[in-house]
């Protein structure tokens, strides 16, 4: 099984993909397989989230790119942008991970936010795209105290990742 980690800086092109959706790229400890179905076990910094087009190094010096795995999302559109930005506030409010578009808002697939969504006047559609939600509250420096000033905190409803 290959060991990774850490991520990689260099300009070495990857040899192999790692694709994973959002919950699994926020976990730090993950066994997994790679694209080519090679076993690989991730053993990352606390708090480490991965993004797709990230790179990782191998414990055999491999290169490894993270792709973001197409997951089932739930795609928000409202008439104008107050009402848009009232659906963001009432996501943020819930500490939802949020992908913010031109005229759009993105978030997992969840009945109960769905319903929240549409009772807030907005479009909603189902589709299966990758998922690149906010940095915002679990970005690096971000932190709470009790999880210390290095290590980030993943805000997502229901307690993924």
């Amino acid at each position: 099984m290959l060991l990774i980690e850490k991520l990689y800086h260099g300009d070495a092109p990857a040899t192999d993909a790692l694709v994973l959706d959002f919950d699994a790229r926020t976990k730090s400890r993950l066994r997994t397989r790679l694209a080519s179905g090679e076993e690989v076990g991730l053993f990352l910094p606390r708090g480490t989230i991965l993004r797709g087009g990230d790179k990782l190094e191998g414990s055999d010096g491999r290169i490894v790119a993270v792709q973001s795995a197409p997951e089932q999302l739930l795609e928000a559109r409202c008439a104008d942008a107050r009402e848009l930005a009232r659906a963001a506030y009432h996501l943020g409010n819930r500490h939802v991970a949020v992908e913010v578009g031109d005229g759009w808002l993105r978030i997992q697939a969840d009945h109960v936010l769905e319903t929240m969504l549409r009772g807030l006047k907005a479009d909603v559609a189902s589709l299966t795209v990758p998922f690149e939600p906010e940095a915002g509250a679990y970005a690096p420096g971000h932190h709470h105290s009790e999880r210390g000033a290095t290590e980030a905190k993943i805000h997502v409803m229901g307690g993924k990742g």
